[in-house]
């Protein structure tokens, strides 16, 4: 089976150096959402209005085979009033 690293960029870089050995891309795909979703629930307070947040999931060689991306912005009708 190959092995899938989920590197997390927050503002500092998480490498994972272990890796989960999964049946294809596919199922890489589902659970980077999963670590991203467990991720933002245990750092919910730690994650800034306007900052910047991926995951990228490599192969065992280092390939970039997709990322998940996230950024926190305020839309015009909250305006100012949320604060990080």
């Amino acid at each position: 089976m190959p092995r899938y690293h989920f590197h997390i960029h927050d503002g500092r870089t998480i490498i994972d150096t272990d890796g989960l050995e999964l049946a294809d891309a596919a199922q890489a795909r589902r659970m980077a959402i999963r670590i991203s979703g467990q991720y933002f629930e245990d750092e919910a307070d730690l994650i800034a209005l306007g900052e910047e947040w991926r995951m990228e999931v490599t192969d065992a060689r280092g390939l970039i085979l997709f990322r998940l991306d996230f950024v926190v912005t305020s839309a015009a009708a909250v305006g100012d009033s949320v604060q990080a």
